[in-house]
């Protein structure tokens, strides 16, 4: 098998690709497989690539092979990935669960291909929030491959690169105008003795199958031990994985989460639940207003106090949850600034 490229980006990706892949000649020797996060939204991703390229660019489909020259785009809801038969390897698409809240993802792509091919992988993180790509490069750099990071301090969203370049042994941290060239030279150039192919360590087997829904708690077990924490996907139990890197967990249905990925969602979670306490807490006001008029209709003037009392106070309630959210998007943006 020839060597593959794999690309993971998430927000400011799409300039970042048409500048790459516009400076790939059309004799370019390796396959391009690329996931951004893309959910479940209809993705034009391939014909905005087309324009610019030489290559051929489209949507993967599952079980094509996987051949020199090519661009394969994932396609919406599904995880693409790598998989090997007889000495050829093939997409393979994949309604797994979701890992850092999304589908597709880029680290199942990553550990499918540093399985598949070893040193002959290359891993590209590009621009993206938090710190997705990380596990995938650490899974690309067990197998020997090698590992490129887009220049954080040009990067839209300078999260992804950073946290590859804290926890992974990076090749190459390049200017996104110098990642094509650089593609170039690696793609062309022998193997070195000293990144020949290492054998797949265990936890990328396993979470491979975890991907492909082919595993079961026992497996998980042997990469993680029980939290007292709880997937956001499914409720299930969380299991910290043993691991250097980013702290990550996983449930036994496969939904995985970097610590980083899972507090943003707590937050989700935790913003949804008062938003709904300052919707009960209108409805309450308003109920109350209601009843003080009908009170003030038959005269009762006790239950005309009483009920606005409790209207003013449901309105006092919701605004200081109201302040509650503004102080925490005030703490988010301090932290993302």
């Amino acid at each position: 098998m020839s060597k593959i490229v794999v690309i993971g980006g998430s927000l400011g990706a799409i300039t970042a690709l048409k500048i790459i892949l516009a400076s790939l000649p059309k004799d370019f020797s390796a396959a391009i497989l690329i996931v951004t996060h893309i959910g479940a939204n209809r993705s034009m991703l391939p014909e905005i690539l087309q324009r610019i390229s030489a290559l051929p660019v489209r949507h993967a489909t599952d079980g094509e092979p996987i051949t020199a020259g090519r661009v394969l785009c994932a396609p919406p809801n599904e995880h693409l990935t790598v998989v090997t038969a007889q000495g050829r390897a093939y997409a393979r698409l994949v309604h797994g669960p979701k890992e850092n809240h999304c589908r597709p993802e880029i680290d199942p792509l990553f550990r499918s291909a540093a399985t598949a091919f070893g040193a002959d992988a290359i891993g590209v993180v590009l621009t993206g929030y938090l710190d997705d790509g990380t596990v995938g490069l650490q899974a690309i750099k067990a197998r020997g491959g090698v590992a490129i990071v887009q220049d954080p301090a040009e990067a839209e969203a300078p999260d992804m690169p950073a946290s590859a370049l804290r926890y992974v042994d990076i090749d190459h941290k390049l200017g996104i105008s110098e990642i094509g060239q650089a593609l170039v030279e690696l793609v062309s150039a022998s193997v070195p003795h000293e990144h020949d192919t290492s054998p797949t360590p265990d936890w990328i087997d396993i979470e491979n199958r975890l991907t492909g829904r082919d595993s079961d708690m026992e497996d998980l077990e042997q990469i993680g031990k029980p939290s007292s924490l709880t997937c956001p996907e499914c409720n299930g139990a969380l299991w910290e994985i043993r691991q250097s890197g980013p702290v990550r967990y996983r449930c036994h249905t496969g939904h995985a989460f970097t610590a980083r990925v899972l507090e943003a969602l707590q937050s989700d979670t935790v913003e949804d639940a008062i938003w709904g306490a300052i919707r009960a807490l209108h409805e309450q006001e308003r109920l109350c207003k209601k009843m003080s008029e009908k009170a003030l209709e038959s005269g009762d003037q006790d239950a005309v106090a009483e009920y606005q009392a409790k209207a003013t106070q449901a309105q006092a309630h919701s605004q200081v949850l109201r302040d509650v959210i503004a102080s925490r998007a005030l703490v988010i943006q301090g932290q993302t600034i």
